[in-house]
């Protein structure tokens, strides 16, 4: 009996501390941790959609950027906080899907993150300068018999390079990756000519496509780009599946109080329908992706298993 009363007396405490958390959560700022550089797509999605939540929260959202290595330097550094709600991060397709199979090592487990929902997407275009020989995927595959077309990327392990490696498996194309230091030089190098192809994502590529100096060949969506609609999708082509985007989401540490994990959802879905938001993501050719907790560790987990029989087919390992 008296254990039994020990044992209720301690629940009671648990839950009473639960509502009592849930009531004055947050009442410090947050830090929100991106893995890349400012001035990034990656970086303008966060900070357009902190600045609605922090207005919502009536608390601080600071941006940390914490670039490098694959974004395993944010994705530690997040996996490693207190698991307080005080620190969230993005955690992208890189981040979830493709460093597990990519590295033999990693400095934290993409498994055992808090999923708080998804963010955005990037779709993914074959493209070609605008005066480039190659006017379909026809001709792509038609060139590549006569010799290897040289295909850049934003680098190893990213997802124009994965987006290639998807492409040349399901078409048997001879194409030369030429990974650079980041989507922009890869896509100036594409102007100018220096390599054949390249696929680009929405954020950086379209700039580029609308001001007439790349072209698309097709999409690696589901369906036609309204920013690109006379470009076929590789589903239209006869590629069943073939889908391909750099997406992102919003994890914390393992072990996140579930109110706290709720409101944050509640808040995160909420921002991503703000009509300027819309607007301003948008405008960037970039596709917002709102998620529950559950459906966007799902969906990093169905990514994770489709990419790892891509990479591994690839034969290609990191370190």
């Amino acid at each position: 009996m008296i254990r039994t009363a020990k044992t209720l007396l301690v629940t009671t405490s648990i839950a009473l501390g639960a509502i009592a958390h849930a009531q004055t959560w947050p009442d410090q700022p947050i830090r929100w941790v991106v893995p890349y550089p400012a001035g990034g797509g990656t970086d303008v999605v966060a900070r357009s959609v902190a600045g609605v939540i922090e207005k919502s929260l009536k608390q601080t959202i600071i941006i940390e950027n914490r670039p490098g290595a694959g974004t395993s330097i944010g994705a530690t550094t997040v996996a490693r906080a207190e698991p307080k709600g005080y620190v969230v991060g993005t955690a992208d397709s890189g981040t979830l899907a493709f460093n597990p199979a990519l590295y033999s090592k990693l400095t934290y487990d993409p498994a055992t993150f808090t999923y708080i929902g998804g963010l955005a997407r990037f779709p993914l275009m074959l493209a070609v300068r605008y005066d480039s020989p190659l006017k379909s995927v026809e001709d792509v595959l038609a060139a590549a018999k006569e010799k290897p077309l040289s295909v850049s990327s934003a680098g190893a392990g990213s997802p124009h390079h994965l987006a290639m490696e998807l492409f040349k498996q399901r078409t048997g194309a001879d194409l030369l990756h030429v990974p650079y230091q980041g989507a922009a030089p890869a896509i100036q190098d594409l102007i100018g000519g220096q390599v054949d192809m390249m696929f680009i994502d929405g954020g950086s590529g379209l700039p580029n496509v609308r001001a007439g100096k790349l072209r698309v060949l097709a999409t690696a969506t589901p369906d036609r780009l309204a920013a690109v609609p006379d470009a076929p999708t590789m589903i239209e082509m006869g590629y069943s599946g073939f889908t391909a985007y750099a997406w992102q989401g919003l994890v914390g540490p393992a072990g996140m109080p579930a109110d706290v994990v709720a409101k944050l959802n509640m808040e995160l879905v909420a921002a991503l329908q703000t009509p300027a938001l819309v607007e301003r993501i948008t405008n960037m050719g970039v596709e917002l992706m709102p998620m529950s907790s559950e459906e966007f560790k799902a969906y990093a987990e169905k990514e994770r298993a489709l990419w790892a029989d891509v990479i591994d087919k690839a034969g290609i390992k990191l370190n």
